[in-house]
């Protein structure tokens, strides 16, 4: 089915799963990508860490159709904008950090904002489906993707290889089919690459330090698996 905004005010249609106007998603939709090269990070902190920070590594910045820009990291289950973090203990953004400057910022770097902008205006697809994909970016980070089945009973941990922008603004982990390679190594854009998400097996990300520790069977590792598997139960 499809809605005609001809002699509608969008503001007016709105999502009952999100309760956002489709023009408010329309706008907020992600349209370019640009990897985060430099190491930079987006800290973090929840309820129980009192005055203790977090960080992930940044993976890329995001440039949404409304011209704000913000940094993206793998989250849980989702990839998702550094401020909108959400997790169980209410997990709070608290700003992004350059380790090798020890300097914290919570606006987009100018340099990674005239990156997106001049390359949005380069690249101005003409996408007719909203699953088109517009843009593939490997990662650098060695985010994981956690492969498990119901209860947990048998776990995998596979490295995500690329990340794709859909025209509608999804950003969809590939993984390798290891049935279908045919060339090493394994290249974003690879016919071997399948969408995460698409997997019933999925269930979280890890980054690769973490995806390290449990590989080598670390206690403290081990013992957030089990959080995990008490939470999906």
């Amino acid at each position: 089915m499809k809605i005609s905004s001809k002699g509608h005010d969008m503001e007016n249609v709105i999502d009952l799963f999100t309760g956002k106007s489709y023009s408010s998603q329309f706008d907020t939709r992600i349209i370019r990508l640009a990897p985060e090269l430099d190491g930079l990070e987006m800290l973090y902190s929840n309820e129980v860490s009192g005055e203790k920070y977090f960080s992930l590594k940044i993976l890329c910045w995001a440039l949404r159709a409304d011209g704000q820009v913000a940094g993206l990291v793998p989250w849980l289950n989702d990839i998702i904008a550094c401020p909108d973090i959400k997790d169980p203990l209410n997990g709070t953004f608290e700003g992004y950090y350059d380790p090798g400057i020890d300097e914290l910022f919570f606006e987009a770097p100018i340099h990674k904002v005239v990156e997106l902008e001049t390359a949005a205006e380069y690249y101005d697809y003409q996408c007719e489906n909203a699953s088109d994909i517009i843009q593939e970016i490997p990662d650098t980070i060695g985010t994981h993707a956690v492969l498990a089945d119901e209860g947990f009973k048998c776990l995998t941990l596979q490295e995500v290889v690329s990340w794709r922008l859909h025209h509608d603004g999804v950003v969809d982990c590939m993984l390798v089919d290891e049935d279908k390679v045919v060339n090493t190594p394994v290249l974003p854009g690879d016919d071997c690459l399948y969408s995460g998400h698409s997997n019933d097996k999925f269930r979280y990300y890890f980054q690769h330090h973490i995806a390290n520790k449990i590989k080598s069977e670390d206690p403290d590792a081990l013992a957030a698996i089990s959080m995990l598997v008490e939470e999906s139960n």
